[in-house]
């Protein structure tokens, strides 16, 4: 992750000493139309070769995901009271 911020650093003080910001970094209000068509145009082309798949195959995969790990979920099952940090009496808090 580090590199990768390290390379958009790099790539920004690269249009930064040119004096120009590229074009993803632009405001919309600052481009002509022909710009901004491009723009979408270029995220169609890429967004078009994302793999699909039918809504209820992944539904039924997180549902099948889900109810695998419900044996071991402690919101589900509940935590131990050995292993309970907050169980007991250790005082509290009185607002009044």
């Amino acid at each position: 992750m580090d590199a990768v911020l390290f390379y958009l650093g790099v790539c920004f003080q690269d249009f930064k000493q040119r004096n120009e910001l590229p074009v993803a970094a632009r405001m919309a209000r600052d481009m002509s139309d022909k710009e901004i068509l491009k723009m979408e145009l270029d995220q169609l082309k890429k967004e078009v070769n994302t793999p699909r798949s039918a809504v209820s195959k992944n539904c039924a995969d997180t549902i099948a995901f889900v109810e695998g790990l419900m044996p071991n979920d402690p919101l589900i099952k509940g935590v131990p009271d050995d292993k309970n940090p907050y169980k007991g009496d250790k005082g509290g808090c009185t607002i009044t």
